[in-house]
């Protein structure tokens, strides 16, 4: 009796036929996503047991093996992150300028804040001046000296510990004498400016740290003898067309001849003083009745400063040491603080602009790939991923991104702050626990910048991306 078309045969049926069958099955209508899911869930079923259709063993078996782990977190984003190469180096730019813009910035003002406190130690940490005190306003013109300083001052000083050197200084009234370098008197010729002339003890030019070009300074013989002998400043001399003092080369203020014993430069502490000719104490009283010097410059140890405030007063006038005035710096390491502070604070804000750009450029590129990537997003989630593996993915990404871009900026940035230190002569100075932590900030505004794109990403609807395309 023949068989008719419905009836099946005896014996076990083929599985990998039954389940090819119902694949195709509808073929030939066009297929919804629902049918497309389908298909996928029965290829699944397939590949795992053989069956077309999965019972409920299979399905907690199935969340079991196919549950998101944190490998997979990282493989995904390390593919998500290659993806597009070219986008990549443009999105790491961004934060390898940022974090480079801080570790050279903050490191360049680390460097600059200990040059500037080498200096201040070389030169201003290491000076003090001593001067009478005043009475009345100094506003009104009226300030008086209470006392002078006396002649032996520098000797007196100079017994006490932590002062290494002593100078006093005072101006000389020539009244209406002129200073030249030549004894003619020519009233056609134009009147020039003449330098002004100062009275100096011989430890002068030590105290403010001033160098002698060519001859030398004179010392407390030539004052004590009134000798007429000048020593004439770099700027003064050239005024005065004095270059060498080998042939002693006299000039004349008034009438009288002054032999010139050396030229200096260099005054560190007072820089005007290239400007002047500079007499002896004892020749100023003598010729011109010079009655006391204004002031006292004194080369102390770093650091002596407070304690040199309290005793040079006593040593000067032990009665009444209140009649004088002594300005000696504060501690060096209190400046150098405040200085570093202030070169800190103005270097972290332009450096902190550039870390917001490249955080910008974070968040911004992974928005678009957000975008670009609904349709993956979709289909994740259509077979079971979570909001939390969605967002976890682009956050890894976003921090990988950011930790590449720390340490190739903070790379960058201690090679520059060293190469600009090498060029400029400076000892370079820069945080190892800062370059580090730069690095690491990286990752941390990746991850901040990586937040809000990855929440919208955790946001989209798997029915609404899946009608994007994928």
């Amino acid at each position: 009796m023949p068989q008719s078309d419905d009836h099946q045969p005896d014996g076990p049926s083929d599985p990998e036929k039954d389940g090819l069958a119902h694949l195709l099955d509808g073929a030939a209508a066009e297929p919804t996503w629902s049918d497309r899911l389908r298909r996928a869930a029965g290829r699944l079923a397939f590949w795992r047991t053989g069956r077309t259709r999965l019972d409920r063993s299979d399905i907690h078996l199935g969340a079991r093996r196919d549950r998101f782990s944190l490998r997979d977190l990282f493989a995904e984003a390390a593919h998500g992150i290659g993806a597009k190469p070219g986008r990549l180096v443009l999105t790491i730019l961004g934060t390898v300028l940022g974090i480079g813009s801080v570790v050279v910035t903050v490191g360049l003002a680390q460097t600059a804040a200990g040059q500037i406190s080498a200096q201040f130690d070389a030169v201003s940490a290491t000076q003090a001046l001593v001067q009478p005190g005043t009475t009345g306003s100094s506003w009104s013109g009226n300030a008086r000296p209470k006392t002078s300083l006396p002649w032996d001052a520098p000797e007196r000083v100079l017994r006490l510990n932590g002062i290494e050197g002593a100078g006093m200084l005072g101006t000389v009234d020539i009244k209406d004498a002129t200073v030249t370098a030549v004894p003619v008197n020519d009233p056609s010729a134009p009147k020039v400016v003449s330098p002004s002339v100062v009275a100096a003890s011989g430890g002068l030019l030590d105290a403010v740290r001033g160098e002698v070009v060519t001859g030398r300074f004179f010392d407390d013989g030539h004052s004590e003898r009134a000798d007429r002998v000048v020593v004439l400043g770099q700027r003064a001399a050239d005024q005065l067309g004095v270059s060498r003092v080998e042939s002693q080369p006299s000039i004349f203020i008034g009438e009288d001849s002054y032999t010139v014993v050396g030229i200096v430069d260099a005054m560190q502490r007072r820089p005007d003083l290239l400007d002047s000719v500079i007499l002896p104490l004892g020749t100023a009283r003598a010729d011109f009745g010079l009655t006391s010097a204004e002031e006292m410059h004194l080369r102390i140890a770093t650091g002596s400063g407070p304690l040199i405030s309290q005793q040079v007063p006593i040593a000067l006038d032990p009665n009444t040491p209140e009649n004088f005035e002594v300005k000696a710096p504060a501690q060096a390491s209190e400046l150098r603080q405040a200085v570093q502070a202030d070169i800190n604070a103005i270097f972290l804000a332009l450096g902190g602009v550039a870390l917001l750009v490249g955080g910008l450029g974070i968040a911004n590129v992974t928005l678009l790939s957000v975008m670009e990537r609904r349709g993956e997003i979709g289909l994740r989630r259509a077979l079971g991923a979570s909001k939390k593996n969605i967002a976890g993915q682009f956050v890894v990404e976003s921090v990988v991104i950011g930790m590449l871009g720390g340490l190739i900026g903070a790379a960058i940035g201690v090679f520059v702050v060293v190469g600009v230190s090498i060029l400029k002569d400076w000892t370079a100075i820069l945080d190892v626990r800062m370059a580090l932590g730069a690095a690491a900030m990286g990752g941390v505004i990746g991850l901040v910048a990586g937040l809000y794109p990855a929440m919208k990403a955790s946001a989209i609807e798997p029915i609404t991306a899946l009608r994007g395309g994928i």
